[in-house]
């Protein structure tokens, strides 16, 4: 019997900026942007104290071309997704390494566009997002 697993990711907040709309080399759309969270709590002198998380958001296909679209910085969303980590190389071939929310749904909070739902199609594979294979893709 197989185990199961679980890998969810759950967030509402606001956008730190724009979201940045690409394609990759196979005509793939992927949107990029931070998000940002704030928890609040009362610390033992009675003082309110603050702290605000960034995260890092990635959209793929259709979604992502409606985040290029609609969303803006400051922009209040829910968004489900799931979480991502991946090493790369930077430009001075030094080893970083990100951790990522891939978006699979998305409701825009803000009053203009309350109520609004989108869900992601398939995440791509790698060789999708690396643009190595063009015929596999579904639309």
């Amino acid at each position: 019997m197989a185990s199961r697993s679980v890998n969810k990711v759950i967030l509402i907040g606001n956008l730190g900026k724009d979201p940045e709309l690409r394609y990759t080399s196979s005509g793939v759309a992927v949107a990029t942007f931070s998000l940002a969270t704030n928890e609040s709590w009362k610390d033992p002198e009675g003082n309110l104290q603050e702290r605000t998380q960034w995260h890092n958001v990635v959209a793929w296909r259709k979604l992502a071309e409606i985040c290029g679209e609609y969303l803006k910085k400051g922009g209040k969303v829910y968004i489900e997704g799931r979480l991502q980590y991946r090493n790369y190389d930077d430009k001075n071939g030094v080893k970083r390494s990100v951790t990522e929310v891939v978006m699979d749904e998305m409701v825009m909070l803000d009053s203009r566009a309350a109520s609004t739902s989108y869900e992601a199609g398939p995440a791509p594979t790698q060789q999708e997002e690396t643009g190595r294979k063009v015929d596999d893709l579904p639309f």
